[in-house]
């Protein structure tokens, strides 16, 4: 496997994603971001983060897939957020709990996440790109 979680001591523990990734294959593959679309172009969970989230990662992981990649592969993943407030937490918490039982995956890489104040189209709460290593 070319990627290596790690959890640096002197660092808290982010519980859902680790600090740092170590990456030793050759292939890198960049993941565009990925709102919460089903494979018919219509909005998942309009109005629900959570279930957006969900929808997300999916998208995510069919996007790997395609590569043959997973989410063992991915080394860095970025959340974009409409109209963050650390209100949502929980919210955004829950739904990547859910991904994560569904499609396999704990802790994740490293993430970042930003708030913005608009994505694509208005139903849209949140997107998520990843990029990945392959050997």
């Amino acid at each position: 496997m070319p990627v290596t979680l790690v959890q640096p001591e002197g660092l808290p523990d982010a519980g859902v994603y680790r600090h740092v990734s170590v990456a030793t294959g050759s292939r890198t593959v960049h993941v565009a971001g990925q709102v919460s679309w089903d494979a018919t172009g219509a909005t998942v969970g309009t109005g629900d983060l959570a279930a957006q989230v969900v929808q997300c990662y999916r998208n995510v992981a069919t996007a790997l897939a395609s590569v043959g990649a997973g989410f063992a592969d991915v080394v860095r993943l970025r959340v974009y957020v409409v109209d963050w407030t650390p209100e949502r937490m929980p919210e955004l918490l829950a739904g990547i709990e859910r991904a994560a039982a569904e499609l396999g995956f704990t802790p994740g890489p490293p993430a970042s996440l930003i708030g913005v104040a608009a994505l694509d189209v208005p139903d849209h709460l949140v997107e998520i790109e990843a990029i990945a290593v392959l050997d």
